[in-house]
């Protein structure tokens, strides 16, 4: 059974991580499949944008697979492979990543929730962090997005309890974009990646780029980076291009204030 399931159509990849009967936890065999489903996708020009949800309505992924922590140890799994990064695989991917979070994200599972672009949640949808109640600090991500993302006291708030918040509060602390209900989810997913697919490809990937090499730097020298890559980039640009993508977006316009 595949650990990962992916359906791929009209641009759009959908990835499901598939142990519903253990809450998504992450596995090294799930982490491999991970890894390897979004390797490809980064080599595949037919891909322009990845959903990633987790099977079931319990859980996205309730973290990594303890049982298999407390036989094998936190770095290494069976064959003594070493544990990487969760948000590794899906930091190298150039596409676009909405995250569609069905139930729970703990942890491990609420790190690779941050690796995603954009966050959509159902009602189903939880979020904790259990590092400092389980004695493991992060080390993908989690203690340095989460305070960016939601506020630095908020964040402490939540990774120093190790409380759970809903999707309500999810939303309300800017964390999930938007809250459906479970069945509307993945409808609403859908149409989101759709909406992102028929922007021009090659564009959706630099400026995904640039918005997350920017958002790594002090504000200062992150604008010197936009107005540096915004030269390079008119330098390539032709204006019968330009033109032509200027009438779609203003027809676009038009279709959507009705």
């Amino acid at each position: 059974m595949s650990l990962v399931l992916n359906e791929t159509s009209d641009g759009i990849a959908i990835l499901t991580l598939n142990r519903p009967e253990a809450m998504n936890a992450l596995s090294l065999a799930l982490q491999k499949e991970i890894a390897e489903a979004f390797d490809a996708i980064a080599a595949d020009d037919a891909v322009k944008v990845v959903i990633l949800t987790g099977a079931g309505e319990r859980a996205f992924s309730a973290g990594l697979d303890l049982k298999e922590i407390g036989q094998f140890g936190l770095l290494t799994g069976p064959g003594g492979r070493r544990r990487d990064s969760l948000a590794a695989p899906l930091a190298r991917c150039p596409k676009p990543i909405v995250g569609a979070i069905n139930g729970v994200a703990v942890t491990g599972g609420f790190e690779v929730a941050l690796a995603c672009d954009i966050l959509i949640g159902s009602t189903n949808a939880r979020f904790a962090d259990t590092h400092a109640r389980v004695g493991v600090t992060p080390g993908s991500g989690l203690s340095q997005k989460l305070p960016r993302l939601i506020g630095i006291y908020r964040a402490k708030r939540l990774s120093l309890t190790g409380n759970f918040i809903d999707a309500q509060t999810a939303l309300d602390w800017g964390l999930l974009s938007d809250v459906v209900a479970p069945q509307d989810l993945m409808p609403t997913a859908r149409a989101l990646a759709a909406e992102i697919a028929s922007s021009e490809p090659e564009m959706v990937q630099r400026y995904k780029r640039l918005i997350d090499d920017g958002y790594a730097l002090p504000f200062g020298e992150a604008m010197v980076l936009e107005r540096a890559r915004a030269e390079a980039d008119s330098a390539r640009l032709r204006p019968e291009d330009v033109e032509a993508r200027r009438a779609a977006v203003i027809a676009r316009g038009r279709e959507q204030q009705g």
